[in-house]
């Protein structure tokens, strides 16, 4: 029996239906906002990638040559692909351009729960704004997203120039040591590499940045750093419009990437793999021979909020099941269809069963019962039995239909 590949999922109906129903909840919410789906391939040439992350990424990559020997990659996320897109063909849209996204992407590396090799990602990207008002709707939106899906989190918001500010004497190779060292919140790691660069009197304020309840906390720390004003008025329309987020200028991902504003969201109910959003303000087209536009977005780990969600009970849905004789077939597929038409699921027996194992069958599956012996056939009725209660009635076919619809919206 083959298997499926490591890493990857069977999705069955109900895991289906639950899926598509938290992801029309994100993408109605970005709607509001007047953020606008876009798609990009699934697959991607090798440099776009190489030239965001370096070349250390290809090991986590599923890259292939095609035929004409060109290096391509299963996308690995989908920031690199809009912004690209945005670069061939969005310069010229007014700005700033809200896009949202809902992609799958690829990575090989060591499966476990809620990381996988093909996962899935919710995002947006809000290009050529840049201003405190465009750092503070990203983030104001993607706490709207997830408090749609139904998921419990918290929401930690920072930005890069306070921790810059402190390391800015040092070489941007030793500054990209020191923030791996805090990205990892590893104080001993930290004291060694500030000490190892004579920068020891540094340790104890960069850590204490990640410890700040308040930003004007974080001036006492780092001093008169130049992005203060904008720093202050994103996190003051954050307060403004009442979002429950924690400061956190401890946070260090993407020295290379992220330019500003930093923010992360972190599932309550998971363990070690609990990150469920990240993003912030960077600046990307360039790389890709646009223009050097500021951007802000987001990325939602699709897979681990529906994770932290679990199973739970969908709106239920009432079926039907078409009961006919042979003869009747034809009769048949025109009552499913009238109820198709009017919103209501209906199944039509294809196994040639004879009408008790029929009407067997449907009452595993379907709520009500619409039965077409000989007489309904001939008097142009249908029988409708309630499989629940057992009661029936010999009706019109209009009558049924509208049975049905009003038993549904109960």
């Amino acid at each position: 029996m083959l298997q499926k590949p490591r890493g990857t999922r069977d999705f069955l109906p109900d895991e289906m239906e639950r899926r598509r129903l938290i992801e029309q909840r994100m993408r109605e919410v970005s709607r509001r906002w007047g953020y606008r789906e876009v798609s990009t391939p699934d697959f991607e040439h090798l440099e776009l990638f190489t030239m965001k992350s370096g070349e250390g990424i290809i090991q986590e990559m599923y890259t292939f040559e095609d035929k004409g020997g060109r290096p391509m990659t299963l996308r690995p996320e989908v920031t690199a692909s809009v912004l690209r897109m945005y670069v061939n063909e969005g310069k010229v849209f007014p700005k700033p351009i809200r896009w949202c996204y809902f992609a799958d992407c690829f990575r090989y590396e060591r499966p476990q729960k809620g990381r996988y090799r093909q996962f899935w990602q919710f995002g947006v990207e809000l290009i050529g704004a840049d201003t405190a008002g465009a750092d503070a709707e990203v983030v104001m939106l993607a706490d709207d997203v997830l408090r749609s899906s139904g998921v419990t989190f918290d929401l930690r918001v920072g930005h890069l120039a306070p921790m810059k500010h402190l390391l800015s004497d040092l070489a941007l190779g030793d500054q990209r040591t020191v923030m791996a060292c805090l990205d990892k919140r590893d104080r001993e790691a930290l004291a060694a590499a500030l000490d190892k660069r004579g920068a020891s009197h540094l340790s104890d304020p960069l850590a204490a940045l990640s410890e700040c309840q308040t930003v004007a906390e974080v001036f006492e720390i780092a001093g008169d750093v130049p992005e203060r004003a904008r720093i202050e008025e994103t996190f003051a329309l954050l307060d403004s419009q009442g979002i429950d987020y924690r400061p956190d200028f401890g946070i260090a991902r993407g020295l290379d990437y992220y330019t500003g504003m930093v923010f992360e969201g972190f599932a309550r109910n998971l363990g070690a793999e609990n990150q469920i959003i990240g993003g912030g303000a960077y600046r990307l087209a360039h790389l890709f021979g646009g223009d050097d536009v500021a951007s802000c977005g987001f990325a939602i780990g699709f897979d681990r909020v529906m994770v932290s969600i679990g199973d739970f009970a969908l709106a239920p849905e009432t079926v039907i099941g078409v009961v006919c004789m042979s003869e009747a077939r034809e009769r048949g597929l025109e009552v499913a269809r009238a109820f198709r038409d009017a919103g209501v699921r209906a199944e039509v027996n294809l196994m040639e069963r004879g009408m008790g194992a029929q009407i067997a069958h449907a009452a595993k599956t379907a709520d009500f019962a619409v039965i077409l012996g000989k007489r309904e056939v001939d008097a142009g009725t249908v029988t409708l039995r309630n499989l629940h209660s057992g009661e029936q009635q010999e009706i019109s076919l209009g009558e049924a239909v509208a049975e049905v619809a009003q038993h549904g919206d109960r």
